[in-house]
C-alpha cells in the first residue's frame, strides 16, 4: 500500500498515512482537531481546509461555494489523500480542545465551591446538609502486633483483625496484588501500615496497604464527562476541600458533536478505541496537571467518581455502545461495576478505584442521577423539575414519592456548535445582548469584556428575544424583510442579521445570526419545551403544580430566565421558581466521592427513576410542532410574552 506525507499548515505538523485516507483522519493522527460535528458524513460542512500542494480525490459537496472550490477549499472528511500534500487549516475549521481558561472554568462551575473552599456536609451551593462524610476510600492506620508462637495468625488475617477492631462485624475482601506484597511490606514497616478501604456496598474492600502512617494523604477526583465538556476536581477526601478544578472540551467532538454520531463512529475500524482514548487522555492530562499544581502524588489519589450520560460511560469503559441506538434501545450497562481505574487507562494509584454514577436508560444517564442527588429531589416533599440544557436535553420530574425522566434531543445549538458564529462560553463570547427597538442597534456584553469573537448559548437566547420584541423576527423564526435596517441583509445562503460588524469584532469578520441559525435554535428549544410539557402532562399534572425548577447546564453566568421563557424554551411560570444550579452532574459526582451513603443513595435514585420514551406518546409530535414557533403556537401558554399574543 502506498503511503503519503500530509503536512498541516501553519502548524508544520507532518503525518504519514495510507494513500486513500481522508484528510480528516490524517488530522486526527496529527492531533489537529477539526470541527466535524457530523462525524465525517460531509453534512455539517465545518471541516473546510485548503489544499496547497499535492493531489487529492474530493467528493462534490453543496456545502462549498463556487468560489471556495475555485480556491481549492475542500471538506476534510470528503477528501482522499492521493499523494504527498500540504493542507492549510483555517482558524474557523479548528476545535479548541485544550483546557479552559480560569474565566471559562468559573463559568462552568457556577454554583459550585471554588478552589480550596471547604465542602460542607451539604450539596454544594444547592441547599442544606445531605450525607455524612464517609469517603469512598478511607485510610486507616494500624499498628499491628508481630506474630509469635502464641499468635500465629496469618498476615492477611492479622490485617483484617486490625480492621475489624475499627469496623466490628465487617467483611473484607482484597485483590491478589495486595496479598502478594503483604508479607514483605508488613515486616519491612515494623507492622505499622495504612490500609485504604472502600465502603461502598455490603463488603469493605482493602484497596491498598502502605508502609507507615499515610492517613493525611488521601485524595480523589470527581468528573463530569459531558458530550461537549469534561470537568474535573481534585478533592482532599479527609478535609472535604476542593484543591483544584479544570475543564476541557471533550476531544470526542472531533468524531461528532452528539452521541448518535459518536455511536456510529464507534462502529468504524478502531473507532471505539479512538473515542475511548479521546476521553481518557483528556482526563489523565487534567489529573496530572491538578496533582502537580497541588503537589499531590498520583499514588495518593485512591479513587475517582464519574458522572456522564450513558454513551459517555460506555466509551469511557470501551464498551460497544451500538445497542443504545438500536430498538429497543437497551444499553450494555446502566450500573457500571466498580473497577480499578487502571483497567480503563486512568493514571492514578495503580490500585485506585473508579466509581460511576448509575444511569437510568440509554438516553438518561448518570449525569441526571447525580443531578437529582445534588438537588435533593429524591427527598423533597415539593414537586421539582430538573432540566439539563445540553447537547442531550435531559429532564427529570418528581419528588420523594416518584421521579420520571425523559431525554429531548436538543442538539448542540445552545452550546454554540453548528452555528455560524457559535462558540462555547469563553472569553470573547457574547453572553448577553439587547436589541434597541427603534434603531435595531445591538448592545452586547462579552465574557471577560474582550472584543466579541462569537456567540454562546445565553447570548443566542437574548438575541432571539430581542429580535422578536423588535419585530425583526416573526413567530415562525423568519426575518421581517420589510424592516429597513443596514443590519438585516441577504447573506450567501439566506437572510441574516448583523450582530457585530467586522471592524468591531476580535476576528475581523462580521458576527451574524442567520435564518439557518434561528432554525437550529428553534428546533433545540422546541425539543426541550415539548419534552417538559409531555412529561408533566403524562403524569396528569400542570406546570403550576411544579414548585421548584432547577436549570442545569453550561450557560455561564448570564442565562436570562426571562429571555428563556419568552422564546419558549421553558414554561412561563413565576421567575422565582427557577434556580440555576450550574454543573449539577459534577456536584453529584463529588457528593458520591465524599460519601458512601451518597453513593448508595445514587443507586436507589437510579433504580427508582422511571424512564419515559417521548416518541411513544401519541401527542409528542403535535406538541413538538406546536413548539416550533416563538414562543408557541398557543400564545395562552405564555401570558407574560407580549409578542406571542395575537
Amino acid at each position: 500500500m502506498d503511503r503519503c506525507v500530509v503536512t498541516f499548515l501553519p502548524d508544520g505538523k507532518k503525518v504519514v498515512v495510507e494513500k486513500g485516507a481522508t484528510v480528516l483522519s490524517a488530522a486526527v493522527s496529527a492531533h489537529i482537531h477539526l470541527n466535524s460535528g457530523c462525524g465525517g458524513d460531509g453534512v455539517c460542512g465545518r471541516c473546510k481546509v485548503v489544499i496547497r500542494k499535492g493531489t487529492v480525490n474530493a467528493q462534490p459537496s453543496g456545502r462549498l461555494s463556487a468560489q471556495e472550490r475555485k480556491d481549492s477549499v475542500h471538506l476534510a472528511c470528503q477528501t482522499l489523500v492521493q499523494s504527498d500534500i500540504e493542507v492549510e487549516v483555517p482558524a474557523e475549521s479548528r476545535l479548541d480542545l485544550g483546557a479552559l481558561s480560569q474565566e471559562e472554568l468559573a463559568l462552568r462551575l457556577r454554583g459550585v465551591y471554588s478552589k480550596a473552599e471547604e465542602i460542607l456536609e451539604a450539596k454544594p451551593a444547592l441547599g442544606d446538609g445531605l450525607f455524612g462524610h464517609v469517603p469512598l476510600v478511607s485510610k486507616v492506620y494500624l499498628e499491628l502486633s508481630a506474630p509469635d508462637f502464641n499468635d500465629k495468625l496469618s498476615d492477611l488475617e492479622r490485617v483484617v483483625r486490625g480492621l475489624q477492631e475499627r469496623f466490628p462485624d465487617a467483611s473484607f475482601v482484597t485483590g491478589l496484588a495486595n496479598v502478594r506484597r503483604l508479607g514483605a511490606l508488613l515486616r519491612s514497616s515494623g507492622w505499622k501500615v495504612t490500609v485504604g478501604v472502600s465502603r461502598k456496598g455490603p463488603f469493605f474492600e482493602v484497596v491498598s496497604v502502605e508502609p507507615g502512617d499515610t492517613q493525611a494523604r488521601n485524595f480523589g477526583m470527581a468528573f463530569d464527562i459531558g458530550t461537549t465538556t469534561i470537568t474535573g476536581q481534585l478533592v482532599d477526601l479527609n478535609a472535604k476541600k476542593i484543591l483544584g478544578s479544570k475543564a476541557a472540551y471533550n476531544r470526542q467532538a472531533t468524531f461528532g458533536s452528539d452521541v448518535i454520531s459518536r455511536i456510529i463512529y464507534a462502529q468504524a475500524q478502531d473507532g471505539l478505541e479512538k473515542l475511548h482514548h479521546a476521553v481518557v487522555d483528556t482526563m489523565n492530562e487534567m489529573i496530572e496537571a491538578l496533582a502537580e499544581e497541588s503537589q499531590v502524588d498520583l499514588n495518593d489519589i485512591g479513587c475517582l467518581s464519574v458522572a456522564g450520560n450513558t454513551t459517555m460511560i460506555h466509551l469511557l469503559f470501551r464498551v460497544d455502545p451500538t445497542s443504545i441506538r438500536q430498538a429497543p434501545y437497551v444499553p450494555v450497562l446502566n450500573f457500571a461495576p466498580v473497577v480499578k481505574a487502571s483497567e480503563v487507562g486512568i493514571k492514578i494509584s495503580p490500585r485506585g478505584l473508579l466509581f460511576c454514577a448509575p444511569g437510568v436508560s440509554s438516553y438518561v444517564g448518570g449525569d441526571i442521577t447525580a443531578g437529582v442527588l445534588a438537588c435533593d429531589i429524591q427527598r423533597s416533599d415539593d414537586l421539582c423539575l430538573l432540566i439539563d440544557i445540553g447537547t442531550n436535553g435531559e429532564i427529570a420530574l418528581g419528588n420523594a414519592q416518584w421521579i420520571i425522566s425523559c431525554a429531548a434531543s436538543a442538539g448542540p445549538a445552545f452550546e454554540g456548535s453548528g452555528m455560524s458564529a457559535g462558540m462555547r462560553a469563553a472569553r470573547g463570547a457574547i453572553q448577553s445582548a439587547t436589541v434597541v427597538p427603534q434603531t435595531f442597534d445591538v448592545r452586547t456584553q462579552t465574557i471577560g469584556g474582550d472584543k466579541p469573537r462569537g456567540i454562546c448559548g445565553s447570548g443566542y437566547i437574548d438575541l432571539l428575544n430581542g429580535l422578536l420584541e423588535a419585530g425583526i423576527l416573526d413567530k415562525n423564526g423568519r426575518f421581517n424583510t420589510s424592516v429597513k435596517s443596514r443590519r438585516l441583509r441577504q447573506g450567501l445562503a439566506c437572510w441574516e442579521f448583523l450582530v457585530v460588524a467586522a471592524e468591531e469584532s476580535a476576528t475581523g469578520e462580521d458576527i451574524v445570526l442567520t435564518e439557518a441559525d434561528v432554525d437550529n435554535l428553534k428546533r433545540a428549544k422546541a425539543a426541550i419545551y415539548s419534552g417538559i410539557s409531555i412529561l408533566v402532562r403524562h403524569m396528569g399534572l400542570t406546570f403550576e403544580a411544579v414548585r421548584k425548577i432547577f436549570i442545569a447546564g453550561g450557560f455561564g453566568t448570564s442565562l436570562n430566565i426571562d429571555s428563556a421563557v419568552k422564546i419558549g424554551l421553558i414554561p412561563d411560570l413565576p421567575r422565582d421558581k427557577y434556580v440555576f444550579v450550574g454543573n449539577s452532574s459534577l456536584a453529584g459526582a463529588r457528593q458520591i466521592l465524599l460519601s458512601g451513603p451518597a453513593a448508595q443513595a445514587a443507586d436507589r435514585v437510579a433504580e427508582n427513576i422511571t424512564y419515559f420514551e417521548l416518541s411513544t406518546d401519541a401527542g409528542y409530535m403535535d406538541e413538538y410542532m406546536a413548539a416550533l414557533f416563538f414562543p408557541h403556537t398557543d400564545a395562552g401558554k405564555f401570558p407574560s410574552v407580549a409578542y406571542g399574543k395575537k
